[in-house]
This record gives structure tokens, C-alpha cells and sequence, in this order.
């Protein structure tokens, strides 16, 4: 284990940024870590009501840091992919049927295939976990909240080579780690870019039949359509402890002729229980939704310096797959096994860039490509990503390939 002081900064107390903290507190002995964070360290953050999915592994990751509340997620025990007819016309219609991908915790022989939360859910605990470390090691662990960092730049040689942040003050580092992300259209433009021009509209609704933990993503002429299992709310009184109806819909459409807009309450619920597959049953009720741009914004390289972004601060994605906070938990995990494997930053800092590069450029080409091809108005696109699917499902290894990759994503 490197046992080196290290100087490190963490830009930003979500919980990509709590994450990172807390490895490196556990597995860094001897570096001081401090966390910045524009927003007070009184806030609430328990009540935010943004839903996250995270996958087995990044699951797993949270309780080894002892950062999860197993009560406060719903389980994922399936997922079913499939694409609203007419995906294939005629003949082909006739021999496959609809097409469809179902995955399972049972057939990978793991208790889920991942897990639904709260923004608040997630981020309370692993701010609580980090704040009980920053008390047992004051001199070491550090919160700096109600402190935005202004700018970041490289100082030094190339052998003396350090980070200053300019936090009101101007200090120095030997690493800082910017996971500070934000939303597409907030967003300064990065090395990747790309407007898909097309609008997630995100709330939740109540099924007529229990959900039983499973996710569904509807593939339509407009865009993809998710529903993602959601716990019952304690708060209300329709509500037992085994009801399993609320769901968090994404419901992504074309900006420019975008046909959720217009609609009522009524006639949006209307239109979502002629999209989605027989087997997610009626949708009985929708809260009212909320909408936000959708594009690719993406840095060309994670590191500058001694500077290194994860999360959405290096990518953010289309929400098809899912997966960006999932990415952005393995590269705060990879990065501090590498710290505490060397002392050498700058070859750390290589290796990570070519490490995490399989696993980062898959996902993002795979976002990207299912993302543009909703756009395509070729004759028998659909048809080609209908056969696909029915390809996929009946080669069983190439499937579970699919679901080890969705849980763990690319391994070395």
C-alpha cells in the first residue's frame, strides 16, 4: 500500500464526490482529503427527490464504505427491453412477435441486477459517513461547504507540477478530483458535444399491478420510455408496507415537435398506456413532470495536470442505458485503488486515462448510438434494432455478457 502523503482536493459533495472522499479517507492513511461544495453544509439534501439507478457493483461499492441504507432502495430484480410494434413488419412480424430482452438477478445468480433511490437517498448517508471521519480525523479530513471553487490551474515544473484552487483564497494540492456535474444545457461546452435535440419529461406514476422490482424500457418512433421500480412512500397513506405501484418514468421525446408539451395531465396519461409493453399493465395515475434537454458533453481526456474530472464533470450522457452515475462510482473507486497502489501522481494519472478508457468510451459510443438512432429516418431501422433484439435474447452468454456489463462495465 502507498503510504505517501497526498494533498488532495474533491470539487464537488455529490455522490460521486462523497465517494471518492470517503476511498480515499479508508484507503489513503496518510493523505488529507478536503471536499468543497457550493451549497451549506446545514442543507437538507435527504429530501431531494431525483431518482438515481445504480447497478450490483455500484451497490456493492457503497456498502463496503458503509454508505448504504438498504431501506431506502427498491431492489431491481428484471429488466425488460422491448420495441413498441410496428417494429417489424410483415413476415418478420409474424415469425419473432414483438420484440423483447428480459434479464434477471435469478439467471446471473446475483440478489439484483441493481437498485432505484432518491437523489437524498443516496447522497445523506455518504455525506453523513464522510462527516463522521472529518470529526474522528480533523486534521487530516476536511468539509470546506458554502465554498465554490472559482478555477483550478496546473502550477509548477513539470517535476514539481501542482494544482492551485482558487476557493477565495488561493491554496494548492497535489490532486484535485472535480466531480461537480450538472445538467446538459447548464453546462459549458466540452471537447465532445452533441445536441440530440430531444426532451426527457420525468415524474412518476401508479401501476394497477404490483411492479415486482422490475424495470421496463419501451423503445418507440419517438424515443425511449422507461418506467424504474420505486418504493412506497411512507408518507402516504394509500401506501403499505408491500405495495409495489409508484414507478419513475423518463419519457424522452424530439425537442422540436415535441408531443408531451402540449398535453394535459389526462391526455399525457392517456397516450403512456398505449406505449409501454401489455406487461407493465394500466398506468393509473401520473404526477405532474418535468423536463429537461438531452445531449452528449463529453471531455476528450479525463486529466489535466494534476487535475482529474469523473462523473458528469467528464461526461454526461443520454439517460438510454442509464449508467452515467454508475461510470462515474467506478472511475472515484479506480482512481483510488491506483493512489493508494503508487505515489507517483502523474503515472497514476496516465495509467487511469488508458484504464478507465474501454470502460468510458463503450458506454458513451453505446449512449450515443441508440440516442442518434431514434433520428434516423432510413427505411428498416427499426427493423434492424427489432432483430437485434430477438438476436440478443435467444443467445443466452451474449445476454448475460449484457447484464454483467450493465452491473460491473468493463473490466481490465
Amino acid at each position: 500500500m502507498n503510504t505517501t502523503a497526498l494533498k488532495l482536493a474533491v470539487v464537488g459533495a455529490g455522490p460521486v464526490g462523497l465517494t471518492l472522499a470517503l476511498a480515499a479517507a479508508r484507503h489513503l492513511p496518510q493523505a488529507e482529503v478536503t471536499v468543497f461544495d457550493a451549497r451549506p453544509e446545514d442543507k437538507d439534501v435527504s429530501q431531494d427527490p431525483r431518482t438515481l439507478a445504480l447497478s450490483w457493483g455500484s451497490v456493492q461499492l457503497l456498502q463496503r464504505l458503509n454508505a448504504w441504507l438498504p431501506g431506502a432502495a427498491q431492489s431491481i430484480t428484471a429488466v425488460h427491453v422491448s420495441q413498441q410494434q410496428p417494429a417489424m413488419d410483415g413476415l418478420l412480424g409474424r415469425w419473432f412477435g414483438e420484440p423483447e430482452v428480459r434479464l434477471s438477478a435469478t439467471d446471473e445468480g446475483v440478489p439484483m441486477l441493481g437498485a432505484v433511490l432518491s437523489y437524498g437517498a443516496i447522497t445523506a448517508p455518504l455525506q453523513k459517513a464522510w462527516e463522521a471521519l472529518c470529526a474522528a480525523e480533523p486534521a487530516r479530513l476536511r468539509s470546506r461547504f458554502a465554498t465554490p471553487v472559482k478555477a483550478l490551474k496546473n502550477v509548477g515544473t513539470s517535476s514539481t507540477q501542482r494544482v492551485e484552487l482558487d476557493a477565495g483564497i488561493a491554496e494548492t494540492f497535489d490532486l484535485a478530483v472535480v466531480a461537480e456535474g450538472g445538467v446538459f444545457s447548464d453546462q459549458v461546452r466540452k471537447g465532445l458535444t452533441h445536441d440530440y435535440a430531444q426532451t426527457a419529461w420525468v415524474g412518476t406514476v401508479r401501476l394497477r399491478q404490483p411492479h415486482g422490482g422490475v424495470a421496463y424500457e419501451r423503445f418507440t418512433r419517438q424515443g425511449p420510455v422507461a418506467l424504474l421500480p420505486l418504493l412506497p412512500l411512507p408518507s402516504d397513506p394509500s401506501d403499505s408496507e408491500n405495495s409495489q405501484t409508484r414507478a419513475a418514468l423518463v419519457w424522452c421525446v424530439p425537442s422540436q415537435d415535441d408531443p408531451v408539451a402540449a398535453l394535459n395531465e389526462a391526455q399525457r396519461l392517456t397516450v403512456l398506456n398505449t406505449v409501454f409493453h401489455p406487461q407493465v399493465g394500466e398506468i393509473t395515475t401520473l404526477s405532474p413532470l418535468k423536463s429537461f434537454a438531452l445531449g452528449l458533453n463529453a471531455e476528450r481526456t479525463l486529466t489535466d495536470g494534476r487535475t482529474v474530472r469523473i462523473g458528469n464533470a467528464a461526461q454526461t450522457m443520454h439517460p438510454v442505458a442509464g449508467q452515467g452515475l454508475n461510470l462515474g462510482l467506478r472511475d472515484a473507486f479506480e482512481l483510488v485503488q491506483a493512489l493508494s497502489r503508487s505515489s507517483d501522481v502523474p503515472a497514476v494519472l496516465r495509467r487511469l486515462e488508458w484504464q478507465r478508457g474501454p470502460d468510458r468510451w463503450a458506454l458513451i459510443a453505446a449512449t450515443d448510438f441508440l440516442a442518434r438512432s431514434f433520428t434516423w429516418t432510413l427505411p428498416g431501422a427499426s427493423t434492424a434494432r427489432g432483430l437485434g433484439m430477438v438476436a440478443l435474447q435467444s443467445l443466452k452468454p451474449v445476454k448475460s455478457a449484457l447484464a454483467r456489463q450493465m452491473m460491473f462495465g468493463s473490466r481490465n
